[in-house]
């Protein structure tokens, strides 16, 4: 038996079915980890849905925030963005399985010895309760009242983690929601106290002055956890050997923008990881 975490796929169907002709992936043996960003921005969305379903529970697949955002338009009308390549799922004859699937996805994994999340952890946060928030806002989602969450997703407020009793009456139960899922699956830089800037998307080395990369910030709570994320194509971490041994290993190598996928192979008994990359000749340009 064989475990993969692979990095953003963003419809990228051609370098998938490559990547796991290259491990040699079988649903029977392995368990393939994705995290998150299955759809946008490549040609093949529809097709990577649809192969990454029929793996049945071989494929554990995070929500990222394109995924989110196919919901939003797909359930609730929500605004399509000049640069996204939804339309194949949108008009499939099988659209509302596929979104139904997506939405019962998982926001964060906590399996074999790792923590996996699509963009990163606020540093408030422990290992536990992370994935008891997660679970929480999985709990919205999947429930009756998804349709008024997705109408109400897209903000960048709270933009900060407060305790329950330290908080701003004004809080919902949906601002709660839509800070944990900013953070899942958004994050990138925060200052020293966690507050979110969602802003800048460049290299990690050019923060701006008093932000810091999500894992960097000192006294983070998971700072003893294996963690595996995506997201952040701009980061280049896997060929920087800043982040050996991987207590934080960044996946997301941007494959839709002219690099590689990567599947990362690891075991539940060790720290190290094997990567293993295979070139996206979807590659689009940024945009």
């Amino acid at each position: 038996m064989a475990l993969y975490m692979i990095g953003d796929i963003q419809g990228c169907d051609e370098a998938l079915q490559a990547l796991l002709q290259t491990l040699d992936f079988s649903p029977s043996r392995d368990t393939l980890f994705v995290l998150g960003d299955l759809v946008n921005r490549g040609p093949s969305s529809l097709a990577t849905m649809r192969r990454l379903m029929a793996l049945g529970d071989s494929a554990q697949c995070l929500l990222g925030n394109h995924d989110l955002h196919l919901l939003a338009v797909g359930l609730t009308g929500a605004r399509v963005k000049p640069q996204d390549t939804l339309n194949s799922i949108l008009d499939a004859t099988d659209r509302n399985a596929l979104l139904h699937w997506l939405r019962h996805r998982p926001l964060a994994i906590d399996a074999h010895g790792w923590l996996m999340v699509h963009a990163g952890v606020l540093p408030q946060w422990t290992r536990a309760q992370t994935v008891a928030l997660a679970q929480s806002a999985q709990g919205v989602l999947r429930g009756e009242a998804h349709l008024e969450f997705f109408k109400n997703m897209y903000g960048n407020w709270p933009n900060q983690w407060q305790a329950p009793s330290a908080r701003n009456p004004e809080w919902t139960a949906f601002d709660e929601t839509r800070l944990v899922i900013n953070a899942l699956t958004r994050i990138r830089l925060c200052d020293s106290d966690g507050q979110l800037d969602f802003a800048y998307k460049g290299d990690a080395t050019g923060a701006p002055a008093g932000l810091m990369p999500w894992y960097a910030v000192p006294g983070r709570r998971t700072a003893d956890t294996r963690i595996a994320f995506g997201h952040w194509s701009t980061l280049r971490a896997p060929e920087s050997g800043l982040f050996e041994p991987p207590m934080v290993l960044p996946l997301d190598t941007g494959c839709v923008w002219g690099g590689c996928l990567t599947a990362a192979e690891f075991r539940s008994d060790s720290a190290q990881v094997t990567l293993i990359k295979q070139p996206c000749p979807q590659a689009q340009q940024p945009s």
